[in-house]
């Protein structure tokens, strides 16, 4: 059939034997992702609701995340909007504060599953490729028509094929990947296409699939997904999704692409994302000395167990210095309470970092831990546009977990290759 992860899965969805790229499909979803954002797409259609209602209430999964707790009357207004209209149609899905930034809801709780085809309110939705889905996001219009109709259209993209070769160094990580990977293509370079890794990527745990298919659209891809595996279904597995539960795709081994690049992973060295793109990609060892007073560990793309677990280990029984606040980010509560347990936000609060709710604030500068002029913050978030983390004044630099932790303990960009030594 020659055909390509996401021509395989619009076809199956498209009710379509074969498509190619440039084709239009309708498509009906299994869900619709949306956030705070929620209140404005409710908003564009109350008469609408009103007199037709919404297609299934089983198809939303709501999730309150992005300026939580409530930071102004505004916001509160927002989410009390957003519980009574998921009371009104009696919604099973809805994740009020405190569980999470949406993104890890959506994998943690089982929603993303392989074979399955998620849109979302949010550019970030790109991330449930890491379980092989489909996953893409749309705007706020696209939404509200699709709670009223349950159905939308989307074109077929070109693909791309990413292959990594080899393993990774020492203190190369997930993040330093797909930093170095953006950094090639440009942040235009996957503009409407769906990405798909593969070769060696046994060595990458959900968590760090998650990371690099959250940073899909930093390239401007429309979808970046992992092939199903045995990582795959053994962390299906302990969330208690049954293998009878989902139909991988995978795509065909004659698929044709729009392109095809390769990677030796065993060459990479850490990177920075510098100020104001993410395409703005250098080696870790060219802004070494740059002094920052902020870090932040988190976010959905750096914010799980295993990214506090590399912290904590290179903080333990240290001291950040004095000059850096350092801000702690759990993707969800789940999250929380398992670093929690195992001693590693222990071990990074000890050290000085400041916990905050699990949720999206200073990532998107709606709240909490914004910049002023002329301050420089390290962050494991996705994106350092000018103006992103509250300050148009302000520079953030995009890094791994581990050269935030190594960072932080110096009061500047540092290597960790050598700053662990």
């Amino acid at each position: 059939m020659n055909m390509t992860f996401a021509e395989k899965i619009l076809a199956r969805y498209g009710g379509e034997k074969h498509v190619q790229p440039g084709q239009i499909v309708t498509v009906q979803p299994d869900h619709l992702l949306m956030h705070d954002n929620a209140a404005p797409i409710i908003s564009k259609i109350q008469p609408e609701l009103k007199q037709y209602g919404i297609f299934s209430k089983k198809l939303p999964v709501i999730v309150l995340d992005h300026v939580i707790p409530a930071a102004a009357e505004k916001n509160a207004a927002q989410h009390k909007q957003i519980r009574e209209f998921v009371k009104t149609y009696n919604m099973p899905y809805f994740f009020d504060v405190g569980y999470g930034v949406c993104h890890q809801i959506i994998i943690e709780k089982g929603f993303a599953l392989p074979g399955m085809l998620l849109l979302g309110s949010d550019s970030h939705t790109c991330s449930y490729g890491a379980v092989g889905a489909f996953s893409s996001g749309i705007d706020r219009t696209e939404a509200a028509a699709l709670l009223l109709t349950g159905e939308t259209w989307l074109k077929v993209p070109q693909s791309i094929k990413i292959t990594l070769q080899k393993k990774l160094p020492r203190f190369v990580t997930a993040k330093d990947v797909i930093l170095t990977i953006i950094g090639d293509v440009s942040a235009s370079g996957a503009d409407y296409c769906s990405v798909e890794f593969h070769g060696a990527i046994a060595q990458f745990s959900v968590d760090e699939r998650f990371t690099m298919a959250n940073m899909g659209v930093e390239m401007g891809a429309k979808n970046a997904m992992f092939p199903v595996d045995e990582v795959t279904q053994q962390y299906l597995r302990s969330i208690g999704v049954a293998k009878t539960k989902f139909k991988p795709v995978h795509p065909d081994p004659d698929a044709t692409y729009h392109k095809e690049v390769t990677y030796d992973l065993s060459q990479l060295e850490p990177v920075v994302a510098v100020p104001h793109s993410v395409d703005n990609v250098k080696p870790v060892s060219e802004v070494e000395g740059i002094e920052i007073q902020q870090c932040l560990l988190g976010t959905c793309t750096n914010g799980r167990v295993s990214d506090f677990q590399v912290a904590a280990k290179i903080l333990k029984g240290k001291k950040i210095h004095p000059n850096v606040r350092f801000l702690l980010l759990p993707a969800s509560r789940a999250v929380y309470l398992e670093a929690e347990q195992k001693g590693y936000l222990k071990a990074l609060v000890e050290a000085g970092g400041t916990m905050l709710p699990p949720g999206c604030g200073p990532c998107l500068g709606a709240h909490q831990g914004a910049l002023a002029p002329g301050e420089r913050c390290l962050s494991t978030s996705n994106r350092n546009f000018k103006g992103r983390m509250g300050c148009k004044d302000a520079e953030i630099y995009l890094a791994s977990p581990v050269t935030v932790a190594v960072s932080a303990l110096h009061g500047r960009i540092t290597d960790p290759r050598r700053g662990m030594n």
